[in-house]
């Protein structure tokens, strides 16, 4: 929002929310209408119209995906600074331009008929287009973006685009809803003047649209992909063309670089940023970035993949959440991930000195579970090990099934056939058993076991018995299990008995917790989970924990997109732990069944400014 929003600030359909697109219906309706009962109206106009609306959404989408892709990559950066939740609330609305757009070009040709019978093509007419462009429209544009900059403008209405110093290509349409009244009028010129000389067309319209979201959306992708040979072999392109880094430090530095696509104009009025041309050179030479921890996870439901910060931006810097509307494209997306089978990266942070990313491999939750695609599995996630000890990473931290039992030995099949391997693999147990321990309540003097056994289920329980708190089993595979890793000292306080479902207020569950076992549980009872994978609640009137995870320290940065089912700024244990491990440059592996000090992780962690995050529901 602006520092003193102005009239008009807000979009006119802001109240309907998620609903506005009740607005493109009279529209679709009557271009069917037209198409099917009324033959001789028809016009491709019409036909065109929706599908091109289309067209503006994915067009911009691909450039979202790109530029967060190599952003992250690091190389050819522009701005190397974080984006926080904020930025990405504000520009969750970028489907607003469309829509508006689409409304006013829809009722505008509807209302003239030679716009609405135009022809599909006439070279004449875009030739036209143009040149009136690169005349009258960059020259107007370039004085109406400097009395946007004046203080009376700037605090009511653009101060709410400058808010992002770090741009994405979708920052270029972030403006009150005012200022787009100003730019659709600036930018309908062209294609008025057309209509007027009769020489109108489709998709010479069409063209020029999509030439104006591809240069926004290049000008603000935050890192620089025009070869510097073009304007060696061209030297005129410098002040026709502009580059990302160009229009970067008008967002840096505000009072520079004012011009559209043009930069001529600032040279003429000298705006022009004397250190544009050294930042275009040096971003070109920017390599990639080398983190000190990766942390290595994976996919979990089919519509995951669009939770990533690289598909949809607002759905990301959301707790997962299933989307009726995206499971069309779902399984598409599972046959992709058959086709593609090398780990890609997804986010990167920063914190204290610390180089961190998250990798990703392109395996779904049920490829984890399936006998036949475990080989395929295991070797994704050592390519993605050897590739990360190969780049000088020193802890991979492994998320999520990554890390399973049957799988690999809880990782430890990946050092036994690499024996040289430099780089620390990292399950996080050691954590998430602290995290567990730490959130019984003091004064618990028995707990109800109900869950796959797991080297952090026997830790768990071991240090419990040991302490001298009672754990119940209710299942006599799982005692029986059990029972094996518990100390002589603690063995008294396994017990087998149905009749602790009538006493333990404190149950600790794994994933496979079912309904039925919830519903014999006492009213009030506290659910804490020791698994990563969230079990389904089941009842009202009982509490439950979040899976093991931490709150992120403010300092940690660039974390603008939540860890599947995570809240905001929360982080798994496990990857906290690989953090963790890589500053206090700890020299040992935490896979297998060997677990690290967990008081030493513990205490670490709390020192680093990770805080527990229970996240108690009901």
């Amino acid at each position: 929002m602006a520092y003193t929003p102005g009239i008009l600030t807000h979009w006119p359909w802001e109240p309907l929310g998620s609903f506005k697109y009740v607005l493109v219906a009279p529209g679709v309706i009557h271009s069917i209408y037209l198409f099917i009962v009324k033959s001789e109206e028809r016009s491709l106009f019409y036909v065109l119209t929706f599908p091109f609306m289309l067209w503006r959404m994915l067009h911009n989408q691909l450039w979202i995906t790109l530029s967060r892709y190599r952003t992250t990559n690091g190389k050819n950066l522009i701005v190397d600074k974080s984006i926080e939740f904020d930025q990405v609330d504000r520009e969750s609305n970028w489907d607003e331009q469309i829509l508006f757009n689409w409304i006013i070009f829809y009722g505008f040709y509807w209302g003239i008929e030679a716009a609405r019978k135009a022809p599909l093509w006439r070279m004449d007419g875009m030739v036209q287009i143009m040149l009136i462009h690169i005349g009258p429209v960059e020259f107007m544009y370039y004085w109406l973006h400097r009395a946007l900059h004046h203080h009376f403008l700037y605090s009511r209405y653009h101060s709410h685009h400058h808010s992002s110093i770090v741009t994405q290509p979708i920052t270029s349409v972030i403006h009150p809803f005012a200022e787009h009244i100003l730019y659709y009028g600036l930018f309908s010129i062209p294609m008025l003047t057309t209509i007027i000389t009769g020489t109108q067309s489709i998709v010479a319209v069409y063209i020029y649209i999509t030439y104006i979201d591809f240069m926004n959306n290049l000008g603000h992708c935050n890192f620089e992909l025009i070869p510097k040979w073009l304007f060696t072999s061209f030297p005129l392109l410098k002040y026709l063309f502009y580059t990302p880094s160009f229009h970067s430090l008008h967002h840096t530095r505000f009072r520079t670089n004012y011009s559209l696509f043009m930069p001529i104009y600032d040279y003429i009025y000298g705006t022009w940023d004397e250190s544009t041309d050294t930042l275009y050179e040096t971003t070109l030479e920017k390599q990639e970035d080398i983190p000190n921890v990766v942390h290595l996870t994976h996919l979990t439901t089919l519509q995951s993949i669009y939770h990533l910060r690289l598909g949809f931006a607002s759905l990301a810097s959301k707790p997962l959440n299933t989307k009726w509307y995206l499971w069309p494209l779902s399984f598409g997306s599972f046959l992709m991930t058959l086709m593609y089978g090398k780990a890609f990266m997804v986010e990167k942070n920063t914190f204290k000195n610390l180089k961190a990313q998250l990798w990703i491999i392109p395996r779904y939750l049920i490829h984890h579970h399936f006998q036949w695609q475990q080989e395929t599995t295991n070797k994704m996630i050592e390519e993605a090990i050897l590739e990360a000890h190969n780049k000088g990473v020193k802890v991979v931290s492994l998320g999520l099934c990554n890390q399973g039992k049957e799988l690999n030995e809880n990782g430890k099949i990946y050092l036994r056939r690499n024996p040289t391997l430099k780089v620390k693999v990292v399950d996080g147990s050691s954590l998430t058993i602290a995290l567990v321990l730490n959130s019984i309540p003091h004064e618990t003097t028995q707990v109800l076991f109900r869950g796959n056994i797991s080297k952090v289920a026997y830790s768990i329980v071991s240090a419990l018995c040991y302490k001298g708190i009672q754990v119940a089993t209710i299942r006599k595979d799982e005692y029986e299990k059990l029972k094996k890793f518990v100390t002589k000292e603690g063995i008294n306080n396994l017990i087998f008995s149905t009749k602790s479902l009538n006493h333990a207020k404190v149950w600790l569950v794994g994933e496979d917790l079912t309904a039925m076992e919830q519903s014999m549980a006492q009213r009030g009872t506290l659910f804490i989970p020791f698994s990563q994978f969230p079990s389904k609640k089941a009842r009202k009137d009982c509490f439950y924990h979040i899976v093991p995870s931490m709150l992120a320290p403010k300092s940690f940065e660039n974390l603008h997109s939540c860890e599947n089912w995570l809240p905001r700024r929360v982080m798994s244990a496990c990857r906290v732990a690989g953090i963790v491990h890589a500053l206090e440059g700890w020299n040992t592996n935490e896979c297998g069944d060997a677990v690290f000090d967990m008081d030493k992780t513990w205490e670490a962690s709390l020192r680093y400014g990770f805080r527990p995050f229970l996240g108690v529901t009901q």
